[in-house]
């Protein structure tokens, strides 16, 4: 029989979450706030719900489904990619923040425990916020957004370690907190078995996604991959058949989760995948963080308000003045730290993972959660507005010689990520399609070669997108509005009439296959500045405008 009750905390659930996403949104305030609030709002300030053990699972797969689109994001060679800024930045950054985080907690009078969660939680930057942020601003291909974005890559690997060591030490402190007083906290030594145990697992979980990444997900996928539907929900079964791994080897599911991710990420369909996933996931956390607000007493929270406003300011401040000092040491000048620096100045999404995650294992109370939450919530939402103003708030210190101590030398200023321009796009590697790649080329025309199938994308002499062409961000990514030419060798009426129509909306020419004559006039309504004509039809009109000219009979 149906649950009502479950749907029925559900639909609010999901009624707020619009709702106040949707003033959220208009205000210009990050979605994960407006979420948490809504939670406030129909929990603690209304009672309209519970965090009934059904929501619970709902959020719990929406954690996973996180996870997992952060492994997908992780391939090898983009890690590689980061360069040894981000990754010796990155571990440093983690390692001070979390001393500094610890020390400031143990001096506001935070047990050993809690200061240490503390520490943990406040140490990462929100690559939600991060890279919507920096989307919206243009400046993801900047120089420091290139290195924001690679701190944060460093980052995720390390959540991935902080919820292994998590997982092992989570059970150790439930069996000491059910043992009473008698069985007093978890000892050094079984807290470290609990680690050992849980480090065994998460090598055989990453031996198990090697194995499948080299043996069994090549075969597999060239025969799926025609197909994005098939391949979309098989890189779920693959997802969910980790977290079932993850569950039996003594692992969290956001370990299991994370890991499938990676091991997707090294195929050449991440991308495409990561576009499919996102919906899903979206929907999940939302319910995620609208389940958090529930749980979150912020009245017991607001009795410590101190204790927030000084770890909301040092992450504000603290965080993006240790990687000031960290990042001009290896060559780049004050405006770029200053900025990178700035960017990374909250807290993370992954905040209210870790105090979740260390509530259901009886870690920690509602009160921290509660902390943890208002902390979130203020560093968010200024981070947002600074961010915006970053320019701004570098001329004014620049000028008032707050960037003097850390001695940022105007050296080095790395040359943004190439941006493609002036050259033609071409949608499809059919027979057409690489003929025309291979004869761009070879005219010494820059070329980006688009097509969902990897294979097919193998061997041209050019730049190469996988991913498909229904989707702006893969046109974007292609450079569309800095083209100089749209070409479509693909047999698909709807997608050659949507590329005709957005070549027309950015101002580009474009040049689209009409595969059937019949489909010519409709290109051209689209907004198509050239049809190409099947060949027969093609040979067929050359020759009756040859007739009529009077060149052959």
């Amino acid at each position: 029989m149906t649950e009502l009750p479950f749907l029925r905390d559900l639909g609010m659930i999901l009624a707020a979450a619009a709702a106040v996403g949707l003033v959220a949104r208009r205000a210009r305030v990050p979605l994960i706030l407006g979420y948490i609030a809504a939670g406030a709002l129909v929990g603690p300030a209304t009672g309209l719900v519970g965090a009934s053990a059904a929501v619970e699972t709902i959020s719990e797969a929406g954690i996973a489904l996180l996870l997992f689109l952060v492994g997908l994001e992780l391939s090898v060679a983009r890690i590689r990619d980061v360069g040894r800024v981000a990754t010796l930045v990155g571990v440093a950054q983690l390692a001070l923040t979390g001393a500094l985080g610890w020390a400031l907690a143990r001096f506001l009078g935070f047990p050993d425990p809690q200061a240490a969660l503390l520490a943990l939680a406040l140490a990462f930057s929100s690559t939600v916020i991060v890279v919507k942020v920096l989307e919206q601003t243009g400046a993801l291909s900047a120089p420091h957004g290139r290195i924001a974005v690679g701190i944060l890559l460093i980052q995720d690997v390390a959540v991935a370690v902080a919820l292994t060591v998590l997982a092992g030490v989570a059970p150790e402190a439930a069996a000491a907190g059910s043992a009473g007083a008698a069985g007093g906290p978890p000892g050094v030594a079984a807290l470290g078995r609990g680690i050992v145990e849980a480090s065994i697992g998460m090598a055989a979980l990453v031996a198990l996604a090697a194995v499948g990444v080299l043996f069994v997900l090549p075969p597999l996928l060239r025969w799926l991959g025609r197909s994005l539907e098939t391949l979309f929900v098989w890189s779920l079964t693959w997802c969910f058949g980790f977290i079932v791994a993850a569950g039996a080897l003594g692992l969290s599911i956001e370990i299991g989760a994370f890991v499938a991710g990676v091991g997707l990420a090294q195929i050449d369909y991440n991308h495409e995948l990561v576009r499919r996933v996102k919906p899903l996931a979206d929907f999940f956390l939302a319910v995620f963080f609208v389940t958090l607000g529930i749980h979150m007493e912020f009245g017991a929270a607001l009795t410590r308000w101190p204790e927030v406003l000084a770890l909301s300011a040092f992450v504000l401040v603290g965080k993006p003045a240790v990687l000031m000092a960290l990042i001009p040491r290896f060559g780049y000048g004050a405006r770029t730290s200053f900025l990178s620096s700035l960017t990374l100045g909250q807290a993370s999404e992954f905040s209210f993972v870790v105090a979740a995650l260390a509530l259901g294992a009886g870690l920690v109370g509602e009160d921290f959660v509660a902390v943890v939450g208002l902390v979130g919530l203020v560093t968010m939402g200024v981070s947002v507005v600074l961010i915006g103003a970053g320019e701004q708030i570098y001329d004014r210190a620049q000028r008032a010689g707050w960037l003097r101590p850390f001695r940022a030398p105007e050296t080095r200023q790395p040359v943004a990520a190439p941006a493609f321009g002036g050259h033609v796009i071409v949608v499809g590697m059919n027979t057409l399609g690489r003929c025309l790649v291979e004869g761009f080329a070879a005219r010494g025309q820059p070329v980006v070669a688009v097509d969902v199938d990897p294979a097919k994308l193998q061997g041209l002499p050019c730049a190469r997108i996988q991913g498909s062409s229904d989707h702006r961000a893969v046109l974007a990514e292609a450079g569309l509005p800095r083209a100089r030419l749209l070409v479509s060798a693909l047999q698909i009426e709807d997608a050659n009439n949507l590329l005709a129509y957005r070549a027309s909306a950015a101002g580009i020419p474009s040049s689209i296959h009409a595969f059937d004559l019949a489909l010519a006039d409709e290109l051209r309504e689209y907004g198509a500045s050239h049809v190409m004509l099947p060949k027969f039809d093609g040979i067929r009109r050359i020759a009756l405008a040859l007739r009529d000219a009077g060149v052959m009979d």
